[in-house]
């Protein structure tokens, strides 16, 4: 992207920050597309006020642009007017049913995802669907660039704007992040030898996975090309709702977390998708290697949202912006499984290993020195490459337990999907209203969204119907 010039004494905001400006390039240009659908028909008066008075209002960058100052990026304000950033579709009209309009919005989508900012205009967009679906009576969709934050940034912004639908008075509320009761080898060292035993193994693990993952790529499968350029190509959304009831049944009988859960079932549905896929030109699914960069906030949340006004205050400890960091995990492979609960028992395993290492800080502190010696460019090729070597993205947010509303709309269901990512297939997985939602972004043509999507809830299934014989009062070993 080219970035404006402009001339001594024009106001700048503040600087972008490093993250922000990798995320912005020629290399990488990264998006959140989030929809809300809307359990009734969409007023779009409603909206546009809400955008107007609300929504421009919650952040500067919503009403910025970025402009090169010798050399350095910078937020500039501008006037802003919604008209440019806000789309109306108007889709063949008549007797059609709500399956029909599911077709012409996943086009639509699949167009807006290709779309590029204009480049004398803030980095968002926002497309009001008003067309009923499967789903819900109209759907509006939100596309910010992610230079202007973070899914927990925009997510802080979504909450600014919402309220109870039952009751608006009344505060929202999230589930609780918390992981079952940890016991046995789940507790913390408390012995100094223990301490530099699990401090060494972690440096050595930080180091082994630094080396991995900067020389070796994933083997081309049926859910990797391997070709470059495939975050230019079109892309099919799907997605597919679980009870968060379940779900939680799952990690209290097997004394995992939710995230645990989630990884097992969509590591065990990736390999149950490359088993049926495969074919003669590509390694067996059984011995392939895949991985999964799982998308961390590295804010020490809590579980919790700020304010936005907290946020973006000077030395806010829960700042706005991309505080984000790719943790790589192995796929289990079908030949170490024995039966589906292993899915999550490995997945557990591997995500603490690499949440108790350095390997995190470690990347982030090479993006840093790479960004710092030879440009934003350079750091942002560095992420690209990474991003690109592996097999798949998984994301995940937290959304209220309570129905919210937006400009009094209720809204029925959400789901969201990060754009611009090199690889073929992109996992986002978000919980509201006692449902789990798991999205997931396909290359068409390439990947079948329906197969993957029946592996989905087979994998889910079948780890349901094990952790069913396993008595509420006993809990797995780990």
């Amino acid at each position: 992207m080219e970035f404006i010039k402009v001339d001594d004494g024009d106001y700048y905001n503040e600087p972008v920050s490093p993250t922000g400006q990798c995320l912005n390039t020629s290399v990488l240009s990264m998006s959140v597309l989030g929809v809300l659908e809307s359990e009734v028909p969409i007023d779009e008066s409603k909206i546009m006020s809400f955008l107007q008075d609300v929504f421009l209002h919650i952040n500067p960058r919503f009403c910025s642009i970025m402009v090169d100052v010798d050399g350095e990026k910078q937020w500039k304000k501008v006037e802003v007017k919604l008209t440019d950033h806000v789309h109306v579709p108007i889709f063949p009209s008549g007797v059609l049913s709500p399956e029909s309009y599911d077709l012409y919005l996943g086009d639509y989508i699949s167009k807006v995802v290709l779309e590029k900012y204009p480049e004398d205009k803030p980095l968002w967009e926002v497309h009001i669907v008003k067309y009923p679906t499967s789903t819900a009576a109209g759907n509006l969709i939100f596309k910010l660039h992610h230079a202007l934050g973070d899914g927990y940034s925009f997510m802080s912004a979504l909450l600014s704007c919402l309220q109870r639908a039952d009751d608006p008075s009344r505060p929202l509320t999230f589930p609780s992040r918390r992981g079952s009761e940890r016991k046995g080898r789940d507790v913390y060292y408390k012995s100094a030898l223990r301490w530099v035993s699990q401090n060494l193994a972690s440096a050595f693990y930080a180091v082994k996975d630094l080396g991995w993952n900067a020389f070796v790529e994933d083997d081309r499968t049926p859910i990797r090309s391997g070709n470059s350029g495939v975050e230019f190509l079109p892309m099919d959304i799907s997605s597919l709702i679980f009870s968060l009831d379940e779900i939680k049944l799952i990690k209290n009988k097997l004394n995992v977390t939710i995230n645990d859960v989630i990884c097992g079932i969509v590591f065990f549905a990736t390999r149950l998708y490359m088993q049926e896929m495969i074919n003669n030109n590509q390694k067996s699914s059984s011995a392939a290697s895949c991985r999964a960069l799982v998308l961390v906030n590295t804010r020490i949340t809590h579980g919790d949202y700020k304010p936005v006004k907290q946020m973006i205050g000077p030395n806010s400890e829960m700042p706005w912006g991309n505080r984000i960091a790719f943790m790589p995990i192995s796929m289990p492979k079908l030949t170490e499984i024995l039966n589906p609960l292993d899915f999550v028992f490995e997945a557990q395993k591997r995500i603490k290993r690499k949440r108790s290492s350095f390997s995190v800080s470690l990347y982030n502190k090479l993006f840093e020195i790479v960004s710092k010696l030879r440009g934003h460019e350079a750091a942002s090729r560095y992420m690209h490459n990474r991003l690109m070597k592996s097999s798949l993205m998984i994301s995940n947010m937290i959304a209220p337990v309570e129905k919210a509303a937006l400009a009094d709309h209720p809204i029925k269901g959400v789901y969201f999907m990060v754009l611009g990512i090199p690889q073929d297939i992109i996992i986002t997985i978000v919980s509201y209203m006692g449902d789990l939602r798991i999205s997931f972004g396909t290359q068409k043509g390439f990947i079948d969204p329906q197969k993957f999507k029946s592996c989905l809830k087979n994998a889910f299934e079948m780890i349901l119907e094990v952790t069913d014989k396993i008595p509420i009062e006993t809990k797995a070993s780990l």
